[in-house]
């Protein structure tokens, strides 16, 4: 295969972090994520919003975490040994995301995903979904974390951050 076609392949790839909440399994593309973690114990903060699990201390510097299954109205259930925190920059703040598992790293072709059809996005604000991918033998439902919160809601991290810091 020449250089130009493997650029073009690749520029006709991306690559994505899968992650499973609930039945769920969700992509989403690798260059949003900073690092993935395991989950460690969280600092509860009083009187924080709902969605936020607390927060953590990321080699020195606090980080606000984000419960998605309680962002998108999921069943709360307890942290296991599978459990990741998804830490990603969303503009200057440095947030983690728990999730129920991140199952792999895949590369997948953009043709290969379709607009998110509105039955997919059971709980999950269809603002954050950026399609679905058709797998072989399954749907993986695309999400933009820098879609998840609202810019009332980061301003709220950032608040909870500075606070515990």
């Amino acid at each position: 295969m020449s250089d130009e076609a493997d650029a073009k392949s690749a520029l006709d790839e991306m690559q994505l972090v899968v992650y499973k909440l609930g039945d769920e399994e969700y992509g989403v593309e690798v260059n949003q994520v900073r690092e993935i973690i395991r989950m460690e114990t969280v600092t509860i903060i009083p009187k924080a919003p709902f969605y936020i699990e607390g927060v953590i201390n990321l080699r020195g510097q606090v980080t606000t975490v984000v419960s998605l299954r309680t962002k998108f109205d999921l069943e709360d259930v307890e942290a296991d040994q599978h459990t990741r925190i998804i830490v990603a920059e969303l503009g200057d703040l440095i947030v983690g995301m728990t999730v129920d598992s991140v199952t792999e790293v895949m590369r997948v072709s953009r043709s290969s995903i379709e607009p998110t059809p509105t039955i997919v996005t059971s709980g999950v604000d269809s603002d954050c979904l950026e399609g679905v991918c058709k797998l072989d033998n399954r749907l993986l439902i695309l999400m933009n974390l820098h879609k998840v919160l609202s810019e009332d809601e980061l301003g709220q991290v950032n608040q909870i951050a500075n606070m515990a810091s």
